[in-house]
C-alpha cells in the first residue's frame, strides 16, 4: 500500500458517507468533501459522470483527494506515511491551508522558524522531513496538539466529540 492509499484509508475511517447537517458550517458533504469542493472538482474535470454530491463514489472521492488535497500540499514529498496521513486528514477535515498552518505551528513549537502562512513551500517541506527523520513521534504529537487547539476554539460544539477521535495516539505500524 502506498502512502496516499494509507492516508485515504485512515481518513475514510473517520468520515461519514453523506451528511447535510444544518449545524455544520461546511454544509453538505460526502467522504469529508464539501459540496463546494465537489463542484470545483467537476469544473476542473477532476471527476465526471456525476452531478450530485450524493452520488459521489469512493473512486471519485479519491481523485479529488489526490489532486485537491494530497498534491496541493505536496504530501507526496513527505518522507513519513504517518505524518503525510495526519496532514492529509487535517486537510480534509479543516482545509488544506489550515493543515499547512497546523504543520508550521507544530514545527515552530519544535524549534523551527517558519512563517505560518498556510503555504507549503520548500522550507516547510524541508522542516517536515527533517523532523520525520529526527523525531517523527514529536512531530506527530505536536501536529495533534495544534489540531486540538483549533478544535477546542471552534464554536461548533456539537462536533467536538467526533473531532477528538481524529486526534490519534501515536502508533508504530508497518505500512
Amino acid at each position: 500500500m502506498d502512502a496516499f492509499e494509507y492516508a485515504v484509508n485512515q481518513t475514510l475511517s473517520f468520515e461519514g458517507i453523506y451528511s447535510n447537517n444544518p449545524d455544520d458550517r461546511g454544509g453538505e458533504t460526502k467522504y469529508g468533501i464539501t459540496k463546494a469542493e465537489f463542484e470545483r472538482a467537476l469544473e476542473k474535470c477532476i471527476i465526471s459522470g456525476v452531478s450530485d454530491i450524493k452520488d459521489l463514489t469512493v473512486v471519485q472521492a479519491k481523485a479529488i483527494y489526490k489532486i485537491n488535497y494530497w498534491f496541493s500540499i505536496r504530501l507526496n514529498e513527505v518522507d513519513s506515511y504517518l505524518i503525510a496521513s495526519e496532514m492529509f486528514d487535517t486537510g480534509v477535515n479543516m482545509g488544506t491551508g489550515t493543515a499547512v498552518k497546523v504543520a508550521q505551528e507544530a514545527l515552530n513549537f519544535l524549534g523551527e522558524k517558519l512563517e505560518v502562512d498556510g503555504k507549503i513551500g520548500p522550507k516547510t517541506i524541508e522542516a517536515i522531513n527533517k523532523w520525520c527523520k529526527k523525531d517523527e513521534r514529536a512531530l506527530f504529537v505536536a501536529l495533534n496538539g495544534e489540531q486540538y487547539i483549533r478544535y477546542k476554539n471552534n464554536p461548533q460544539i456539537i462536533f467536538h466529540r467526533g473531532w477528538t477521535k481524529r486526534i490519534q495516539s501515536y502508533k508504530e505500524k508497518e505500512v
